[in-house]
């Protein structure tokens, strides 16, 4: 019998801690990537893997995560949202190479194609994670992403240096990744009940039908950075996208620490809808936003203060002048943590219809500012980025207290 629920406090602890170590040995990933090659070539196909399979990543994860831990009703059982993410990810890997035979050149496909196996991996066993979350065992989570991490970081550093081949390097984290996942995740899911990998054909019609919308949303949404960066390479190359990467790496911690406050309470953020629990609701909303205001503050402080100390001390002397590009970045991680909160919230909430529109309008505002890029070089990037952030929130905002205020007439 699996053990009983820990308290939103330790969850949070656990998630937070477990999150964090996965996100610094990413970030790892693509220092070393630059410490072991020469030059930025292989962090810039590296960094060109990781924006074109963004794109597909929500056609692989269809939004079950937040779906899956906010199904109060029990709609599905584990088994089933396992059973439909191999439909969705695997469909996902072969729209992404179609993708990327028209629009990337023909040496970047086998990395692109090895990472994009990897997060396969990585997202199938994301399912079995939402389960220990809806089942308040954050902990069971945290642990297997500090496993994920640790190990994906000691598999590439060793790969990568004793061989320098970028897709034999990334093969090999998915491997690791799926011993993890077999031995560690699987288990402890299938604590809390019998996992039978199996869909009906109308189940699975009913997710694909009910849940496109907020698919199409978060392509969007997703699209909306990966579109300047592609654009960025094809503009003035592989080195100039793997230099901004390298400098935006350290950065995207303010991201994912904003995640990291309101992941844990999207399926509180349910029931009090649900229920028409309206002062828990609101206070609850506060209290992520000041949390997640809280977190980017401290986050962005640091990276302000030790930005490029950090940047030289890691890349060398030779990102020095390139350091202007950090600042810019910092706001846009805060704006995109919000974007993405909003667009989770909304789908809690099943507000379809605003996550659509709000991500619609991010991607419009990403593809009207491309020109800028011409004009300002790698900040024309970040600044394309931040316009279609204020886009997308301002809809959001807009059509979430819509949904609030019919809600609670």
């Amino acid at each position: 019998m699996a053990d009983k629920a820990l308290s939103l406090k330790k969850n949070m602890i656990w998630n937070s801690m477990g999150s964090l170590i996965n996100l610094g040995c990413q970030w790892l990933i693509s220092v070393f990537i630059v410490r072991l090659a020469n030059g930025y070539d292989a962090a810039g196909v590296y960094s060109l893997a990781c924006s074109v399979y963004a794109i597909f990543n929500p056609f692989a994860q269809y939004r079950m995560y937040t779906y899956q831990i906010t199904d109060v009703e029990n709609e599905n059982t584990t088994g089933e949202y396992l059973a439909f993410s191999i439909l969705t990810t695997f469909s996902a890997l072969v729209l992404c190479m179609g993708y990327s035979l028209v629009t990337c050149s023909f040496a970047s496909l086998p990395a692109i194609f090895a990472y994009a196996v990897y997060r396969t991996v990585v997202l199938l066993f994301d399912v079995l994670h939402a389960c220990n979350q809806k089942n308040r065992r954050l902990d069971y989570v945290g642990i297997s992403y500090i496993l994920q991490g640790v190990f994906s970081l000691a598999i590439f550093v060793a790969s990568f240096a004793l061989t320098g081949n970028l897709v034999l390097t990334l093969l090999l984290m998915g491997a690791v990744v799926l011993v993890i996942g077999l031995i560690y995740d699987y288990p402890r899911a299938k604590s809390f009940g019998e996992i039978r990998i199996f869909i009906s054909s109308s189940k699975a019609r009913r997710l694909l039908v009910r849940c496109f919308p907020l698919v199409v949303a978060a392509v969007a949404m997703s699209a909306s950075p990966s579109v300047p960066r592609q654009y960025l390479s094809s503009l003035l190359g592989d080195s100039a996208l793997g230099i901004y990467a390298s400098v935006a790496a350290p950065v995207a911690i303010i991201q994912m620490g904003a995640s990291y406050v309101y992941g844990p309470l999207l399926n509180y953020f349910s029931d009090h809808f649900v229920h028409n629990q309206r002062k828990e609701f609101l206070g609850l909303l506060v209290k992520s936003c000041a949390g997640m205001a809280l977190v980017c503050l401290i986050c962005g402080l640091g990276i302000a203060l030790l930005g490029r100390q950090l940047l030289v001390f890691v890349y060398g002397s030779s990102i020095a002048e390139y350091v202007y590009l950090l600042y810019p970045m910092v706001v846009l991680a805060f704006a995109t943590g919000c974007t993405w909160f909003l667009n989770d919230l909304l789908m809690a909430l099943r507000n379809s219809r605003g996550s659509f529109l709000g991500s619609v309008a991010q991607l419009a505002g990403a593809l009207v500012s491309l020109p800028i890029i011409g004009v300002l070089g790698m900040n024309g990037a970040t600044v394309a980025s931040l316009i279609s952030c204020a886009a997308g929130i301002s809809v959001m905002i807009i059509c979430l207290v819509f949904q609030l205020k019919v809600q609670w007439r």
